[in-house]
C-alpha cells in the first residue's frame, strides 16, 4: 500500500491567491481532485463577479430601484444567509456595502483630512441590507434604491473555499486545506496524522507568526487593517469603513475568526472589527461554533471564551 503524501497547487482565483492542499496516496489522482476544486471556485467567481456585465450580481445592481431580477437558487440562498448575518451583526456586515461613495475615500498620501461627519454619513446613505428584497417564490432579488449595489467581497472567498472542499470531499478526498488568501478551511489531518497547524500572522510583520493553532474540521478567516491605512495628524485610520457612520474604524489591527464553516468565518471577521473589541467579542461568545482572536492597536491580544493559543 502506497504511503500518503501532501500535494498542493497555488493559483490566482477571484482576484486572490488560492492554495489547495490535499493528502492522497496517488499523485495523479490528487491533482485531478485539486482541479475539481479549482473548477468549482472558477464557477463561483463567474457567478459572483462584478467585473462581468452579464453576471447575476451585476444584473441585480444595474436594475436597482427599477425592477426585480430573476436569479439562480444558489444566489438566492447565499443572499438569504448573508442577510441573516447582517441581522445578527446589526448591519456591521452588509452586502450593499458596494453602495459606498468611493470618491470620498482615497487611502494614499494625498488624503490629509477626514471628511466631516455629515459628508461621511451621506456617503453611506445607500447601504441598507433591509432594502435588499428577496422573493423566494419567484427567485428574484430587488434593490429598493437607485444607485444601490451589492457585492460578495465579504463572504465570497469563504463560500468558494467551502464549496471547493465539499466537491473534493464528495470525490473521496479525506484530508485537505483550501486557503483563499488566509481565509481557509480544513478537514482530516496531515499525512503524518497530525492536525493542520495554522499560523496567525503578526499584524505588523506579515512574514512573522503571532501565534499558532492546531485544527481540523475548522475554518479560519482574518480581517486586518495593517496593510491599508492613512495617517492624519499622527492618528492611524484603517481602510475599513463603518457602514453606519461612513468613517474609518479605529482601535483594532486584526480579527481572526474560527468557525466550523469558511463562509461564516469570512463574513464575521469585518463586523467584529466594526463593532469594536468588547461588543464584537460579546456577540461572538453568544454564538455557537464560532470563536475570535482580536489584536488591538497596541498589539494586545483578546480572545473569545474557548480559544487556546500557543506561542
Amino acid at each position: 500500500m502506497a504511503a500518503s503524501a501532501m500535494y498542493k497547487k497555488a493559483m490566482k482565483l477571484m482576484g486572490n491567491h488560492f492554495e489547495i492542499t490535499l493528502v492522497a496516496e496517488d499523485e495523479a489522482w490528487a491533482y485531478a481532485q485539486i482541479d475539481k476544486g479549482v473548477q468549482e471556485i472558477q464557477r463561483i467567481e463567474k457567478l459572483l463577479t462584478t467585473f462581468s456585465e452579464d453576471s447575476e450580481t451585476n444584473l441585480i445592481n444595474s436594475n436597482a430601484g427599477i425592477a426585480a431580477v430573476k436569479v439562480s437558487t444558489e444566489i438566492i440562498e447565499l443572499i438569504q444567509r448573508a442577510l441573516k448575518i447582517s441581522s445578527v451583526t446589526q448591519g456591521a456586515f452588509d452586502l450593499s456595502y458596494g453602495s459606498v461613495d468611493k470618491s470620498l475615500w482615497n487611502f494614499d498620501t494625498t488624503m490629509t483630512a477626514l471628511p466631516s461627519k455629515e459628508v461621511a454619513k451621506k456617503s453611506v446613505r445607500l447601504i441598507n441590507y433591509k432594502h435588499i428584497i428577496v422573493d423566494i417564490k419567484n427567485s428574484t432579488v430587488f434593490l429598493k434604491e437607485k444607485g444601490m449595489r451589492i457585492g460578495f467581497g465579504g463572504i465570497g472567498k469563504g463560500y468558494a473555499a467551502e464549496s471547493a472542499k465539499k466537491i473534493m470531499q464528495a470525490a473521496g478526498v479525506q484530508s485537505g486545506v483550501v486557503n483563499a488568501s488566509g481565509d481557509l478551511t480544513t478537514w482530516g489531518t496531515q499525512a503524518n496524522g497530525d492536525k493542520w497547524t495554522i499560523g496567525i500572522v503578526h499584524p505588523e510583520l506579515v512574514s512573522a507568526i503571532f501565534s499558532y493553532m492546531n485544527i481540523s474540521e475548522l475554518s479560519v478567516a482574518t480581517s486586518g487593517n495593517y496593510e491599508k491605512f492613512i495617517m492624519i495628524d499622527g492618528e492611524k485610520y484603517s481602510h475599513t469603513i463603518n457602514p453606519r457612520t461612513g468613517l474609518p474604524v479605529k482601535g483594532i489591527k486584526s480579527v481572526t475568526i474560527v468557525s466550523t464553516n469558511a463562509e461564516i468565518a469570512d463574513a464575521m471577521a469585518t463586523p467584529v472589527m466594526i463593532m469594536g473589541i468588547h461588543a464584537g467579542l460579546d456577540m461572538i461568545n453568544q454564538i455557537k461554533d464560532i470563536e475570535a482572536i482580536v489584536i488591538d492597536d497596541e498589539n494586545k491580544l483578546y480572545t473569545s471564551h474557548n480559544i487556546k493559543l500557543t506561542k
